[in-house]
Formats: structure tokens, sequence, C-alpha cells
């Protein structure tokens, strides 16, 4: 597919060269992460989904980002100890990256082009608590926060974008993420 992420130049987080390529033909959550951030918990939920759906074909990809209220300083070493040591992370986590702004990654250029609108959980007052702080998006589109979350099918098609405060065992997105594995057929 012309517009599939797979050839979008990555780097992993002890700095490999790498394309979403070698994830073809898997269900790929693509989540921007932090380490100091109120939801940094999600981690685990994260580590959960991952063991449960992983032999099915699920990938979670951490992308570690600075950009909210530089709750991801750490240099690459550090954000994998961290990961490990409090929550057993052992899904791929990728340099760190620009996700709003002039410098976007390409790979969030792509993302938020398919899909420039979340999708939040029911009751969430997410939105109001951004806007508490003055910390609403300056440009359409924008990621809100930490753990954004970007669900994409066998095929590279985005097919999901939830909002940060959708926790990886909510009901929406479980349901989103088997629908998206049930979907044998690999198009690419």
């Amino acid at each position: 597919m012309n517009d599939a992420p797979y050839d979008i130049a990555l780097k992993s987080l002890d700095a490999c060269p790498l394309t979403l390529g070698a994830f073809r033909g898997q269900v790929l959550l693509i989540v921007n992460v932090a380490s100091q951030c109120g939801l940094t918990p999600q981690y685990a939920g994260l580590q959960t989904l991952f063991g449960q759906y992983r032999e099915r074909g699920l990938q979670v990809l951490g992308f570690p980002c600075n950009d909210f209220a530089g709750q991801e300083p750490g240099a690459a070493e550090e954000i994998q100890n961290f990961c490990t040591k409090n929550y057993g992370v052992e899904f791929p986590l990728f340099e760190k990256v620009v996700i709003n702004g002039q410098q976007r990654h390409p790979l969030y250029e792509h993302l938020i082009s398919a899909r420039p609108d979340a999708v939040f959980p029911a009751g969430s007052d997410f939105l109001e608590k951004l806007a508490g702080y003055g910390l609403s998006p300056k440009q359409p589109g924008d990621l809100l926060w930490n753990f954004e979350k970007f669900l994409l099918g066998r095929d590279g098609t985005v097919l999901q974008r939830f909002s940060p405060d959708t926790t990886p065992d909510d009901p929406t997105l479980i349901a989103a993420v088997e629908a998206a594995l049930a979907r044998t057929e690999c198009l690419a």
C-alpha cells in the first residue's frame, strides 16, 4: 500500500535503524510514552496487553516523547532501565521523537493525517482538565498528551486513535484490538 507507514525511517531505543516494515502483517498499537507523567502507570497495562495478545500478532510500540511538560527528559539507557525495572516492559521502544510542532516525526505526520481526532472513554473529562491547566492543543490534530494510542491493522491502515486517558484495559480499546487481530488476511 502506498499510504502504509512501513518505509518511514525509525531508530530503536538503542539507536539501531529500522522501519515499521519489521512489523508488517502484525497489528500495531503505537503509543507516545513518558516516564514522569501521571499516566506513566499505563506502561503496566501496555505490557499486559502485549503479553496477552502478542502470540496472535499484536505489537505494542513505545515512542518516548518529551513534548508534554518535559515528562521524558531521560536518555535512552535511562528510559530503558526505568521501563524494565518499574514495569517489566518487553515491547519495543524507540528513540525519543517529537510529536507536535514543525519538527514532528514523519511517523506521527502519517498517523495524525490518517486519524486527526482521538476517541475518548465514556465520561472522559480529559480535555477539560487540559484546558484548566492551559494546555489545549495548539494545532488541529496535535496529540493531546502522553500515552495517546494509534491502532494499525495488519495492512498498515490506521484504524483508530485513542485519547491519553483511554487505558490499555479499556473495553473499547480491547474490542478494537481483538477485531483487528481477527482480520487474518494480510493485504501488505
